[in-house]
Order: structure tokens, then sequence, then C-alpha cells
């Protein structure tokens, strides 16, 4: 790992603060995963294997309907984490997929390292309580969106809050985020200013 890509994934544990030894074995712990636009990263019914930081690249989460269309949950993006968490703590096979939008470089790091940061290393654990206390107040946040906002307001919203990345990513994808027809989806994006 370069310099450059540990600095940027030290920023995402900004609670965590390793000596040059520790920094050596933290580093150790990640590999470099690579995956081409729509490669499925986890499939339902699998065991996520890995918690991942996203390097380049969007994925979708999300769970196939009746109909077998999918219904898009969440993004992730350069910064911010991937995988599905769920089946990464239980070592329960996933309900969801996990797939490349975009052609994608990941940092990954397997469940056993995972925790043994947090035996290692007692900041992990503040890092740990504010990760997943964000997870929360943001899957709370969304439902109450899908709950009251209309199509216009959602897609107002989103939009505004969205990094640049989620802009450029296939049309449908946005949409099924949205809890909206992607006719609707391609009607408010050329008429609303955000």
């Amino acid at each position: 790992m370069d310099d450059e890509t540990f600095l940027r994934l030290k920023a995402f544990f900004p609670q965590i603060t390793l000596k040059e030894q520790e920094e050596y074995h933290f580093k150790s712990l990640w590999s470099l995963k690579s995956f081409n636009q729509y490669d499925l990263i986890t499939e339902a019914g699998n065991i996520e294997r890995y918690f991942y930081f996203v390097l380049e690249g969007v994925q979708a989460i999300y769970i196939l309907n009746e109909k077998g269309e999918k219904v898009v949950l969440g993004f992730s993006y350069a910064g911010s984490p991937s995988g599905v968490f769920d089946s990464f703590i239980s070592k329960e096979p996933s309900s969801t997929f996990l797939e490349a939008l975009k052609p994608s470089k990941l940092l990954a790091i397997s469940l056993n390292d995972y925790l043994s940061l947090f035996k290692k290393y007692t900041d992990f654990h503040v890092w740990g309580h504010e990760f997943f206390q964000q997870i929360l107040f943001g899957r709370l946040s969304r439902e109450v969106e899908l709950l009251t906002l209309s199509a216009e307001q959602r897609y107002v919203t989103f939009m505004q809050r969205c990094p640049e990345e989620l802009k450029v990513i296939p049309q449908k994808y946005l949409a099924s985020y949205l809890n909206m027809k992607p006719e609707t989806f391609s009607r408010l994006r050329s008429s609303v200013s955000y």
C-alpha cells in the first residue's frame, strides 16, 4: 500500500492514533481488490468475507423483489465503507447483493483481522461506536424520507447531499434507491433544479 492510499485509509479512522510499528501492522491487514463494472462483489446467499474501504468506483447494495427487479438499498463510493455489514459481522448468508456499478478498487480486511483491531487498539471501540451510530441514523433518516417526502422532495434532497460519483451512475439504480419509476426520475432530472 503506497503512502497516499494509506493516508486515505487512515482518514477514515480519525479516532485512531497509531505508532509507526502499529501502522506497519495495520497496513498489513488490508489487501487490494479490483472489480470490473457490474461485477458482483457479494452475492445473496453467500457470507460477506470482507469489510471494504472504497478507493475508486461506485457500488450498489440491493435485494431482488418478487419480480426479480433490483431494489437498491444504498451506495458506496470513494472514501466510504462498503460491504454487507450484517452478513460480515454475523457470519450468516447475505440477503443482499453488492455490485460494482463502475470499475472499483477496494481495500479489504477479513473478519478475524477486523476483530483483532478492536482487541489490539482500544481506540477502535470509539470508532466502531461512532461508525455504527452513523449507519443507524442514516438508515432511520432514509426511512423517514421514503415515508414522508414526495418523489420530487426525495430527488432534491438526495441530489443536494450526494457526492458527484453518484450523480453519474445509471439512472435506474438512483430511481430504485429513491423508490420511484425510472421515467419519474428522468422527468425530475430534466425539470427540477437543486
